[in-house]
């Protein structure tokens, strides 16, 4: 029986997560599996992934044989590195303490970036906010500024209209004082 370590599709349209798992090649994506391994959720910055690494390490080592996007998955979370450390203790070319050393130095460095892209995603999200807000508030300003605009011209006309009429005003009560003063 061929066996695979491969995703399991669950969630609902268009928000996908996965589990896991170890199944016979011949089963269907989603159908009978031998044992669940952990769980996958690509909806998350950085993907979230929850892998049991030694029972995955147990299956890799009796042959079960990993897809693609699996494979990359194992790789990213240190298991295929464990597995490469093992087969080199066991030819003898370097001692368990070792392997372990150069795991924990992986691990660390490998913590670091995560925690480095989690970090620049963060700083990114404040970066568009107040690039955002910094917009938003140039264009309050310039629609301030516009009514301000508008007012000092309905004003200035509504003056004008009031020197106009004023002017007119004038004449008018001139010439109705001259009219009685020359009877």
């Amino acid at each position: 029986m061929a066996v695979k370590i491969r995703l399991q599709r669950h969630g609902k349209k268009n928000f996908a997560f996965f589990h896991i798992v170890v199944a016979d090649s011949r089963a269907p994506r989603d159908g009978k599996f031998i044992e669940q391994l952990g769980s996958y959720n690509p909806n998350t910055n950085p993907a979230t992934i929850v892998l049991d690494g030694d029972k995955t390490l147990a299956w890799l080592k009796v042959g079960a044989q990993p897809t693609l996007t699996a494979r990359r998955i194992l790789s990213y979370e240190g298991v295929l590195l464990r597995k490469h450390l093992a087969e080199g203790v066991a030819k003898g070319a370097l001692t368990q303490a070792q392997a372990d050393a150069k795991f924990a130095a992986w691990k660390e460095e490998h913590d670091k970036k995560v925690a480095a892209k989690k970090t620049g995603i963060k700083n990114d999200e404040i970066a568009k906010a107040k690039a955002a807000k910094a917009a938003e508030a140039q264009v309050n300003e310039a629609r301030a500024k516009a009514i301000a605009a508008k007012k000092a011209e309905a004003e200035e006309a509504a003056a004008k209209a009031a020197q106009e009429a004023a002017a007119e005003e004038a004449p008018a009560e001139e010439a109705a004082a001259e009219a009685p003063a020359a009877e």
